[in-house]
């Protein structure tokens, strides 16, 4: 996982703070050297890095922090407010044609993944917005560039340009966009070639499509496994055609992660999605604040509320926060969960979202294996219709027949019906807005670390929590 490496230096670094009534001058350089240096190991910009450190120091000095009330927490919020100025502030999105189609040209690498991402933005905007994309296969020198692309189509129901390979690229993006006017796209996004490394050859091709076209958008994709080489790409792409913006692939599988941090302030253009895993639906609008947010290990809840709200409409919604409100969440409603959950993907990935648990202990000694869950379902299909309505029906006896019935360990079962507990009474928790409870209860589980960070992530969770509530409260009395 992507910033793994990063997350752990920069919690061990806060560590340090923890429980200080006062910070030092000399606490505060130490921690910016572990910082500095955890940055340097994440193959961040030297320049950036620099920048940074000394940013965050003088504010700390600046603001008189080190003489006011829990220092260690301010200077956490510190750190997270500049890594987020690093990438950018806020999200950034797709630039919009005054009239159809917005024309988006990819550009990038061979091996950075363009291709697929070409699909994955098409399948996005289609999802998201209910609109026409059209891809256009300009890639005439890779083999099979232009089958990959025809199967990624066929894969998202979104048709497909391609004059085959004997044509000039230039020639095939103007008749692709002929084609998409002629057919009222939405969207024409250009699948073009790309080389090994860059050269002039590519450069001028590249600017005669730019030339021909003018496209509304050109994203740069990288291999966010590359490291400062990404960097340098962007560079190198945006000195010679003006990118107006870059997508980040395989930040699942980068410990680093250095690229995400350092290509924003390097050339100045935002990065707009980021691409974390193999299924066409693993393509994320790139939050600068959320990103800040997890790297710290503070979690990432407003992207896990909203991978969620994906897989429940606004009616299923509303009953569950109801039963969870009521108390009277079941094993039937669990069973539904976690299918949902099934679905919006591994699980140690969304358990990093949760505040404290990214590269917590605890967690690191827990399976994440898929199996795991399907023994779960065995555990609840081996109970009476009655059993999974009343959980406080499960006495021993009925333990030991489910775990006949479903082939688990008696231990398993117990463990399984405990966690169930505690999970329904940490839900209710959050319903009411009592974070605090929540958070003792977590620290009390070894989930919550007790530090600075997570206590910091919790209350601004709890905030955002507790507006939203106002908000519906308010549209409530409004609709009466």
């Amino acid at each position: 996982m992507a910033f793994e490496g990063l997350t752990e230096r920069l919690q061990k670094a806060m560590r340090n703070l923890r429980g200080k009534g006062k910070v030092s001058e000399a606490d505060l350089r130490t921690t910016m050297r572990e910082i500095r240096l955890a940055l340097l190991e994440a193959d961040v910009n030297f320049t950036v890095v620099r920048k940074f450190v000394k940013t965050v120091e003088e504010r700390a000095k600046g603001a008189k922090v080190l003489e006011g009330l829990n220092p260690s927490q301010q200077i956490v919020k510190i750190v997270d407010e500049e890594l987020t100025q690093m990438m950018g502030e806020e999200a950034v999105p797709l630039n919009q044609s005054d009239k159809i189609p917005t024309v988006i040209m990819m550009v990038g690498l061979q091996g950075a993944g363009k291709t697929t991402t070409a699909g994955k933005i098409a399948l996005k905007l289609k999802n998201e917005q209910n609109a026409r994309p059209l891809l256009v296969a300009d890639d005439v020198y890779r083999p099979a560039a232009i089958d990959q692309l025809q199967t990624v189509g066929d894969q998202i129901g979104v048709p497909v340009f391609q004059l085959g390979t004997d044509v000039d690229p230039v020639e095939i993006a103007k008749k692709g966009l002929e084609k998409a006017r002629e057919d009222h796209n939405d969207y024409v996004i250009i699948d073009t070639a790309g080389r090994l490394q860059i050269d002039t050859n590519l450069m001028d091709e590249l600017k005669n499509i730019k030339a021909e076209i003018n496209p509304d958008e050109i994203l740069l994709v990288v291999d966010a496994m590359t490291g400062q080489n990404a960097v340098a790409t962007a560079e190198g792409f945006n000195d010679a055609l003006g990118i107006t913006g870059v997508v980040l692939t395989k930040l699942d599988g980068d410990t680093r992660g250095g690229a995400a941090l350092s290509i924003r302030a390097v050339t100045d253009k935002p990065i707009k999605f980021v691409g974390q895993g193999e299924k066409m639906t693993d393509l994320d609008v790139f939050y600068p604040d959320r990103m800040s947010s997890r790297i710290l290990g503070m979690g990432d809840m407003l992207s896990l509320i909203e991978k969620t709200q994906q897989e429940y409409d606004e009616k299923q919604a509303a009953e569950l926060t109801a039963k969870i409100k009521e108390n009277s969440f079941d094993f039937n409603d669990f069973l539904d969960q976690l299918s949902q959950i099934q679905k919006m993907g591994p699980l140690d990935e969304l358990m990093k979202m949760i505040p404290g648990m990214a590269n917590n202990p605890a967690l690191k000694n827990v399976n994440m294996d898929p199996k795991d869950m399907e023994h779960i379902k065995a555990i609840i299909y081996s109970m009476t219709t009655q059993e999974r309505e009343d959980p406080d029906v499960l006495n021993p006896s009925r333990r030991r027949r489910i775990s006949r019935g479903s082939g688990r360990p008696i231990q398993e079962v117990n463990r399984m019906i405990k966690q169930f507990n505690q999970m329904k009474t940490m839900m209710n928790k959050v319903s009411n807005g009592n974070m605090g409870d929540m958070q003792n209860m977590m620290n009390a589980a070894g989930m919550g670390g007790g530090n600075a960070l997570s206590k910091l992530a919790m209350k601004q969770v709890g905030r955002k929590l507790k507006k939203n509530q106002r908000k519906r409260a308010k549209k409530k009395r409004k609709r009466r």
